[in-house]
């Protein structure tokens, strides 16, 4: 059960699509709790369907099959279902040819007396599968920085505008604040001063504002700052993305 609907939906979007790359055919077999052999030939597969009621991801072997899905954009859903108990094998007692009562690994029957061990076979197909989600990247956290980022921000006075980073003086302020001489003992705003063609109270204003966005802090009783970890992620994902992707597609098209 999620808060809001913003937070799952972007996140089972991202985890639906590597769910089906990822999940490869051993893969599938092992949250099943199965191997594939030569022995075991059976239909194998993942399936990503979006209906009326969200998105389903389904990876299947045989007669069983796990799948998780989203209800009402506020519920992620695990469960593991089987047509055919027999597919899966316990303990139990076996009753030979002579009447011979013996306790072997075998087949499940379709009866209220196998339930017990059925639910616990298929709660650990569960959590196989929910430990392969949590080995999967969950990038929803940097979309909703980055939506954040560029944003404004109303609630300030006076009001403060979210960054653009395509802009060419923000562009060269962010990497100045990148500079290696600045990642030990910060910056004053005299040293930016140097090396940007911007005024003092221009410079002020560009410091309270990355303050109030996240991207700076200030050092206490000091006039230094420094990259907070968001500031250093999006300043290093805006400068590579516009030198080695903007910058030589825009060349290509031009020519």
């Amino acid at each position: 059960m999620f808060r809001s609907q913003q937070v799952l939906v972007p996140l089972y979007d991202a985890l639906s699509r590597q769910a089906v790359l990822a999940a490869d055919a051993p893969r599938v077999a092992a949250f099943l709790g199965k191997k594939v052999t030569p022995q075991l030939a059976q239909e194998l597969g993942s399936r990503l369907s979006t209906r009326i009621e969200g998105r389903c991801i389904k990876h299947y072997m045989g007669a069983a099959g796990v799948k998780v899905y989203d209800k009402f954009s506020r519920v992620l859903r695990v469960e593991t279902t089987v047509n055919d108990v027999s597919f899966y094998k316990h303990h139990r007692k076996v009753e030979q040819r002579d009447r011979h009562g013996t306790r072997e690994l075998a087949a499940l029957k379709k009866s209220i007396y196998s339930l017990i061990d059925l639910r616990e076979i298929l709660a650990g197909c569960n959590q196989r599968y929910l430990a392969f989600l949590c080995t999967l990247d969950d990038p929803s956290a940097g979309e909703r920085d980055l939506q954040r980022l560029g944003q404004p921000r109303v609630g300030t006075d006076p009001p403060v505008k979210g960054l653009n980073f395509f802009d060419a003086t923000e562009q060269a302020l962010l990497r100045t604040l990148q500079r290696g001489e600045f990642n030990i003992h910060g910056w004053r705003r005299a040293d930016l001063l140097v090396r940007l063609n911007l005024s003092a109270s221009a410079m002020s204003r560009q410091l309270r504002r990355l303050r109030l966005l996240g991207l700076i802090k200030k050092v206490s009783h000091t006039y230094r700052y420094y990259l907070t970890r968001l500031g250093r992620a999006a300043i290093a994902a805006a400068c590579s993305l516009t030198r080695f992707s903007i910058v030589p597609a825009m060349a290509a098209a031009a020519h």
